[in-house]
């Protein structure tokens, strides 16, 4: 097997995390541990926080959905962090003009589930109703934090009257509607009440955030149950009662009082609307977590998919699955954690440890050949098209690679059904420079 020469990669100049031993664990550290993931539409999306967490820093395997890389989303704002840091509650702090945003898809979900008026104001209205905290003393349900005061700490203060949120005008009684506040509020908490889907994907979307803000359940969750709270039913799936509970910066000055300087205090509220983050695997690394390390069990419809189903279910659902993978897996091999190079025009890019920490070092292109470096190339390329590949690369300070998978001329077709093929398949690595004239005389002036 022939290889190329890799030179030094270039080192993040801030680099915000710490390095971790990659997967599946440290030698004697702890038990082995089997993550799981799901099959939803063609691609693998891991759920569980705690194993979130542990594939991304392990290896940098994933990309949370709503994040840039690492799944750490939180809805609170960094600016009234900073401005109530002081508190300390560990509870995410939004503007009441997000919570306002979010009840109004509340209310816009609960329409597309066919109630009427009258019962989504009533269901919102007991929901969002201003909530003891969990840690405040008893009797003081309803009051909240004042602004803090620069001079001393700050304290729980008692606002004249607590602030409703505006809601739609609803007060009969329609037929049909929901009586009870703890009905009403189950259509919010995945009650036993089953509704037509909701369009355009809202009905695909829970609120288990694992942000780096810990879940405060309500004082009335049931015990045992994880902080998971649900706006919606998910797939008809039943979730816990347990309540995302969030802190809301409200004003306190009426119309009057435009002019004067601004009041703030948090007011403890639902959550009425929520969006879970998930890590999102690649086929090429969900496969190498279950295959290479063993250590992903993956899940169709409650059913975990052998060795074999997931081969031939990625390769369904991406053709190029099978060329893309053994490259994938013969440069995890290698130390190198591989990432989709799509945006750079190529298969995969190489970074060393992971993005965290440095700049891709290579584009790669990966290509199936024979024996005599011929065959159906995936993307044949022209001079043109190759310098243009070339140039793109160079500018952004990463070297183009060409991987070719050599297949003997022996091997049938009906081997490749299987992953077991990949023990005799070789490995060609060429870096292709672009060769500049000026710099090749300015070299051999200086020899």
């Amino acid at each position: 097997m022939a290889e190329a020469v890799f030179r030094a990669p270039k080192r993040k100049r801030r680099v915000y995390e710490s390095y971790e031993s990659p997967l599946p664990m440290p030698l004697g550290q702890g038990e082995f541990r089997i993550f799981r993931a799901e099959m939803v539409d063609g691609s693998v999306v891991v759920r569980n926080p705690e194993d979130m967490q542990r594939l991304y820093r392990q290896g940098c395997f994933g990309k949370g959905i709503l994040s840039r890389s690492r799944p750490d989303f939180t809805i609170s704002d960094p600016k009234l962090d900073a401005r109530w840091k002081e508190l300390k509650t560990g509870m995410p702090i939004i503007t009441s003009q997000t919570y306002q945003r979010r009840l109004k898809w509340a209310r816009e979900l609960l329409r597309r589930q066919g109630l009427d008026e009258g019962t989504v104001h009533r269901t919102l209205e007991d929901y969002t109703a201003p909530l003891e905290p969990p840690w405040a003393r008893s009797g003081d349900a309803g009051r909240g934090y004042e602004e803090p005061n620069p001079e001393s700490a700050s304290q729980i203060g008692s606002p004249s009257g607590t602030e409703e949120l505006p809601m739609n005008n609803g007060d009969s009684q329609e037929p049909g509607a929901l009586g009870e506040p703890a009905e009403r509020a189950d259509l919010l908490q995945g009650g036993p009440e089953q509704h037509p889907p909701a369009p355009n994907g809202w009905d695909k979307l829970t609120c288990a955030t694992p942000g780096s803000r810990p879940r405060v359940p309500s004082h009335d969750a049931q015990p045992g149950i994880s902080g998971l709270h649900t706006s919606i039913l998910r797939h008809g799936e039943r979730r816990g009662p347990a309540e995302e509970l969030v802190l809301v910066e409200e004003d306190l000055r009426d119309g009057s009082e435009q002019d004067s300087e601004p009041q703030r205090r948090l007011v403890c509220r639902r959550n009425p609307y929520s969006i879970s983050e998930h890590l999102q695997l690649s086929l090429e690394e969900a496969f190498f977590l279950a295959y290479a390390l063993g250590c992903l069990s993956v899940y169709s419809e409650k059913e975990p998919l052998t060795i074999m189903q997931l081969w031939k279910a990625f390769s369904t659902a991406q053709p190029t699955f099978r060329t893309t993978y053994m490259a994938y897996h013969h440069f995890r091999s290698k130390g190198w954690v591989p990432k989709v190079g799509l945006k750079y025009g190529t298969d995969l890019l190489l970074y060393r440890k992971g993005p965290p920490f440095y700049h891709a070092s290579y584009s790669v292109v990966i290509e199936m050949v024979n024996e005599r470096f011929q065959g159906s190339l995936h993307r044949p390329f022209s001079w043109k098209s190759l310098a243009a590949l070339s140039r793109v690369s160079v500018n952004v300070s990463k070297e183009l690679l060409l991987c070719y998978l050599i297949k003997p001329e022996t091997m049938a077709d009906q081997e490749m059904e299987s992953p077991e093929c990949m023990k005799h398949i070789k490995v060609q690595e060429v870096i292709l420079s672009r060769w500049v004239s000026s710099r090749e005389r300015s070299d051999q002036d200086e020899l």
